[in-house]
């Protein structure tokens, strides 16, 4: 097992604070920490839905029913008493009791570059300094416990590890369910003539290693040995779904997202930490409810059947679950019948991993305009994300330029969505 990225460091400020005065045997800014915690970490993985283009919070989760801003859809009961959402998810309604709303997300950024790096990241982006994506935080705090890559993002990118170093980088899934070529040798090339090919390059860059302390060549180096264990090891097939009973594909969908939750299923079933499932198609500055429901025709069944599966298998109480986008649409819909950028309010959901689903955290006002109650930060739900994994999200980092840099933007876990 390892923990840790590659110039992962301490700050000076972490450092000293190990010196601190003790009491019993505990030192005494960790018996601090440990006064306000409330709450044993159950989440061990993450599956983290990236809804890209900035999904309409009305029509999804934070239904309006009655109001001029409601649009075509009706909400819909769920299995929770007096929980509503939309239409489009009727399947998924039916499990909400492990799902967690929270309604009232107070975001500050309208443009779309900007906004996924601060719901990514939970900073604001600057010219100076790229701060690693919350997949990267995750495997840099938590151990490896599998053969494969801790990170993985399934049809479309990451946010980059940053100064967590390149083994706090995602793996790229392309095309879910498919083999990956880059994973085997080249057709002609028999594996013991492989493997000879690689004895020479690591003899070769074994010896350039010992001439230079370049950051590039060893980042290099990591990636190769990753790249060579993942293509011997046999948990290599849970990104494979060749062997999937037809049945089960047809529930989840036979489409990118639908095979996109199988394959997170099953790597996290392989011991992987952090999932990331990517859909764009979010911006609907026209047509939006042809488009939301079209999304929800594919997401609503592959969503249902998922936390069905982490259920029966168990996981569910050590996956947590997420869905974010960068921000909401505008609740007035615009002469093309769609909605424009809106980050004043809008709405994400958590569930399994440790959250106390069925229930409703904050509110939008009666028109979906602003926040009315409980203002959600972004940094807040990075800490939230930390808090259920069990990671200190003010624990600092040192980065290249000896810059200490926090875990999480001075967030606070919601610790309503713990119980």
């Amino acid at each position: 097992m390892t923990k840790g990225c590659q110039d992962y460091r301490f700050s000076r400020r972490a450092m000293l604070g190990a010196s601190a005065a003790t009491m019993m045997g505990f030192q005494i800014r960790d018996l601090l920490a440990y006064a306000g915690k409330d709450h044993a970490a159950k989440a061990e993985h993450v599956i983290f839905f990236w809804n890209g283009g900035g999904m309409t919070h009305l029509d999804t989760w934070d239904p309006k029913p009655g109001r001029p801003t409601q649009g075509e859809f009706e909400p819909i009961k769920t299995s929770v008493p007096g929980m509503e959402i939309s239409e489009i998810f009727p399947e998924f309604a039916q499990q909400m009791k492990d799902v967690a709303l929270i309604r009232s997300i107070a975001g500050t950024n309208g443009d779309h570059g900007r906004a996924t790096y601060n719901l990514r990241t939970s900073y604001q982006q600057s010219a100076n300094l790229t701060h690693p994506g919350f997949g990267s935080v995750v495997v840099s705090e938590k151990e490896s416990i599998s053969d494969l890559p801790s990170y993985v993002s399934i049809s479309g990118r990451a946010s980059g590890a940053s100064y967590l170093g390149q083994r706090c980088e995602a793996y790229f899934v392309g095309s879910p369910g498919d083999k990956d070529p880059y994973l085997a040798f080249p057709e002609g090339i028999t594996k013991a003539r492989g493997n000879k090919r690689l004895e020479v390059l690591d003899r070769f860059n074994g010896k350039f290693a010992g001439r230079t302390t370049s950051d590039e060549l060893t980042a290099t180096k990591t990636s190769v040995e990753d790249a060579v264990r993942l293509m011997r090891s046999p948990a290599l097939k849970a990104f494979e779904l060749d062997k999937t009973p037809i049945p089960t594909l047809e529930r989840y969908g036979d489409n990118p997202f639908g095979r996109g939750c199988l394959v997170a299923k099953q790597l996290v079933e392989q011991g992987v930490r952090f999932v990331q499932v990517n859909r764009g198609g979010f911006d609907t500055h026209s047509n939006n409810f042809e488009a939301m429901r079209n999304h929800g025709e594919i997401m609503d069944p592959a969503l249902a059947s998922l936390f069905e599966d982490l259920r029966e298998t168990g996981l569910i109480d050590k996956t947590l679950v997420v869905m974010l986008s960068e921000f909401g649409r505008t609740p007035k819909i615009n002469d093309d019948g769609g909605r424009d950028h809106y980050p004043s309010v809008f709405s994400c959901f958590m569930g399994g991993g440790g959250i106390k689903g069925g229930q409703v955290i904050g509110s939008s006002d009666k028109d979906g305009y602003q926040p009315e109650d409980r203002p959600v930060r972004v940094a807040d739900l990075h800490a939230t994300l930390a808090h259920a994994l069990g990671i200190d999200h003010n624990k600092e980092v040192m980065t290249p330029l000896q810059r200490p840099m926090k875990l999480v933007d001075n967030g606070a876990p919601i610790k309503e969505l713990f119980g």
